[in-house]
């Protein structure tokens, strides 16, 4: 069978349109998509510069720059790949965008964004370098372009200028003018068919979805609010940070009661078991790979094995996030915190229900145990309460911790129902939550106030916003204001880019705070 060059023109010139398409679309689409951003592409890298990608999405300029030049970067080589212009450097460049996909999100690493087909190793962007790579090895006029017919028409300028003798034989390497001309312009028309095609499908030119849009209500049923959903690009900053000892932490914490599925919902009991339905361990993972994009560095988390299974994957994909334990020992037990240690935490502190029950029990003992163990391990220790008493016992037992947890907020919401005043369980007890609603924690917020304003230990205020019956505004203002060095926020995955902007809103302005910083 002979062998027909025109054959492999065509099959090469049909493969670079093919490609141009897909890379002109995808830059149309997001140059035309204002909430666009590369932020959850990037942020969900687990391989290969993956901190490299972190970092690029940490700073709001550079993250508007990558996406200037990602959505650009595709409309221009795709375009010269559609049309044939500069194919080489077209080809190139395509290639090496390509191959930088690759590396971010490869098809072997388990990503929570959609997919697109793969076979393990390899996918489309995969497939689609390599083509590019084999088109930078043809020469500019080997296939059908508007770069061939520009050379062409120079060649026969050329020709004309600079006749060749008889005795020359002219190189045969384009047709007759008709055909050269039909066959390099053979793609505008295609290319407008699929342009107005995709405008269609995308309803940017659809008069009827407009008309529609100006006049049905969509939200038709009674009072319906919608949260607005805040992308990385609209960071106004990282979260400020603070010292306990040498350890470096933000100033807010995310915490981990929605994280391990424990939720404050009143009478609500089945949202617990909905939280751990939906935080697995990669949404877990894609929590944890936001808050450090925003510049928060540690976590509050249980001791146990979701944890720890947890924390293990998201270290091994180059997290850098810090574990600050919450531990459980019993008496002399100190095993929980040992496997704290052991699992990578930077630092532990005594659980506020176990910290209240030893104070009650008057059993001081089992409070220094565990705090001299973890400073003996060389990690920031602490301890955690709901009570007054735990801080109070400790200053005056001579229990030197490197920090105070002590649950804090105002008691100006509409389900705090305060305690009755006359239960003989109070003063003495009246932090004690137990006692009152499942979402009050602090009925005493002067007393503490007062307290730590005299006390120079670093401060983590935690259950500042009551279970989500204060707004963060007011809850994070709250507690900063009046004194405290950290806060410790429990989040959802769509929250943490709004509180971040919050506390740093918070922590640029003139608090009124009577306390030093103290971290």
């Amino acid at each position: 069978m002979k062998y027909d060059k025109r054959i492999t023109v065509w099959i090469f010139t049909v493969l670079r349109i093919l490609i141009g398409w897909h890379f002109l679309y995808e830059g149309i689409v997001k140059l035309f998509n204002p909430g666009w951003s590369s932020a959850s592409f990037l942020m969900e890298s687990k391989w290969l510069l993956s901190g490299f990608f972190h970092w690029l999405i940490g700073n709001p300029t550079t993250l508007s720059i990558v996406d200037f030049l990602n959505t650009w970067g595709l409309l221009i080589i795709g375009l010269c790949l559609f049309l044939g212009l500069i194919t080489r450097i077209a080809s190139i460049s395509g290639a090496l965008l390509l191959i930088l996909y690759y590396i971010a999100s490869p098809p072997f690493v388990y990503s929570s964004l959609p997919s697109t087909s793969h076979f393990y190793i390899i996918n489309y962007n995969l497939i689609e370098a390599v083509i590019l790579a084999g088109l930078t090895s043809l020469p500019g006029d080997y296939l059908w372009s508007i770069q061939r017919l520009i050379l062409f028409y120079q060649s026969k300028r050329k020709e004309e200028r600079f006749p060749a003798s008889d005795n020359q034989q002219k190189p045969a390497m384009y047709g007759t003018t008709r055909r050269e001309l039909i066959k390099n312009l053979a793609v505008i028309p295609v290319f407008g068919t699929l342009f107005f095609g995709m405008l269609k499908k995308r309803g940017w030119i659809s008069f009827e979805e407009k008309n529609l849009a100006s006049k049905v209500d969509a939200i038709s049923s009674a009072s319906l609010i919608t949260a607005k959903t805040i992308d990385i690009k609209e960071l106004k900053g990282k979260v400020p940070t603070g010292k306990i000892k040498d350890v470096v932490i933000s100033r807010i914490i995310i915490g981990g009661n929605l994280i391990s599925g424990f939720a404050h919902a009143r009478d609500l009991i089945y949202v617990s078991s909905w939280l751990k339905t939906y935080f697995t361990d990669e949404k877990v993972i894609e929590t944890l790979w936001l808050c450090e994009a925003c510049g928060i560095n540690t976590a509050i988390l249980r001791t146990d094995e979701n944890t720890i299974r947890i924390l293990s994957k998201y270290w091994k994909r180059g997290g850098k996030i810090q574990w600050l334990a919450q531990t459980y020992p019993k008496g002399q037990d100190v095993s929980n915190i040992k496997w704290a240690i052991d699992s990578g935490a930077i630092g532990a502190f005594v659980m506020g229900n176990v910290a209240d029950q030893i104070i009650r029990d008057n059993k001081i003992e089992d409070m220094v145990t565990p705090v001299e163990y973890i400073k003996s391990q060389g990690l920031i220790s602490g301890v955690a309460g709901h009570s007054m008493s735990v801080p109070e016992a400790c200053v005056a037992n001579g229990i030197n911790v490197d920090f105070f947890m002590k649950t804090f907020h105002h008691t100006n919401y509409w389900s705090s129902t305060p305690v009755d005043p006359a239960d003989p369980y109070l003063p003495e007890q009246s932090e004690e939550h137990s006692k009152s609603h499942d979402n009050l924690w602090c009925m005493g917020d002067k007393a503490v106030a007062d307290f730590f304003r005299n006390n120079t230990t670093p401060w983590i205020a935690y259950k500042i916003l009551a279970a989500g019956a204060i707004k963060p505004e007011d809850g994070i203002r709250y507690a900063f204001s009046s004194g405290a060095d950290f806060a410790c926020i429990g989040m959802f995955d769509f929250q943490v880019i709004e509180n971040s902007n919050i506390a740093c809103d918070i922590l640029n302005t003139t608090l009124g705070r009577e306390r030093k910083w103290y971290a």
